[in-house]
């Protein structure tokens, strides 16, 4: 498995909690998912890169306030999620996905962890009654469907440098399935932030509600 040393290279002002969370995380990933498999097996290898660092390109386009709420809809195993409750530990992060056994291994490595900011609820997007901040996810589905699921759930007041919306991370060629919503948005190479050659495609999609 990769080193966890990759993640201060980047966010180089990780306290010495975080360190040992981002540490802590691969080890209690690789023991869950060997119970449960949420991540491929080869994947796991790369679970630094392709997964940790991944989630952690939102943290780049914004830094999200204490006491904001974050929704992580179709989280999977905990991705963007949990990397960024890591790095936002006064910032609350709301996990849903519609599959229990994901949910359960959330639950486990959030606790693992010791993340108190994190509330991980096998459920959709669509049934939920909160509004939020702003709306993560890693490329559940086209950004139109993602759109309507989540458009009403979003909070009036913005209180970040960017208004509250919609933060998608998506790879590849975006320009059409964007043009069919008709809404302003923006594009953020994560090839600008991270080295590796895995970001070359990879792109955070952020869209204002």
């Amino acid at each position: 498995m990769q080193s966890s040393a990759i993640i201060p290279h980047y966010f180089p002002n990780l306290t010495e909690k975080q360190l040992k969370q981002f540490a802590d995380l691969g080890p209690l990933y690789k023991e869950w998912n060997d119970k449960i498999n949420v991540i491929s097996r080869k994947d796991i290898d790369n679970l630094y890169v392709n997964h940790v660092l991944h989630s952690l390109g939102i943290a780049k386009v914004i830094s999200f306030m204490p006491n904001a709420d974050v929704l992580d809809v179709g989280t999977g195993g905990g991705f963007p999620g949990v990397p960024l409750a890591i790095l936002f530990p006064q910032t609350k992060f709301h996990l849903v996905d519609s599959i229990g056994k994901k949910i359960t291994v959330v639950k486990e490595v959030c606790q693992g962890l010791g993340l108190t900011n994190v509330l991980a609820e096998q459920n959709r997007a669509e049934q939920l009654k909160k509004k939020y901040d702003f709306i993560v996810s890693r490329a559940v589905t086209q950004m139109q469907e993602f759109h309507g699921w989540v458009s009403a759930k979003v909070k009036d007041k913005s209180l970040h440098t960017l208004d509250n919306g919609i933060l998608y991370l998506k790879g590849g060629d975006l320009d059409e399935e964007m043009y069919k919503l008709k809404r302003p948005y923006s594009l953020y190479d994560l090839q600008t932030f991270f080295g590796e050659d895995f970001f070359a495609t990879k792109k955070v999609v952020y869209m204002p509600l």
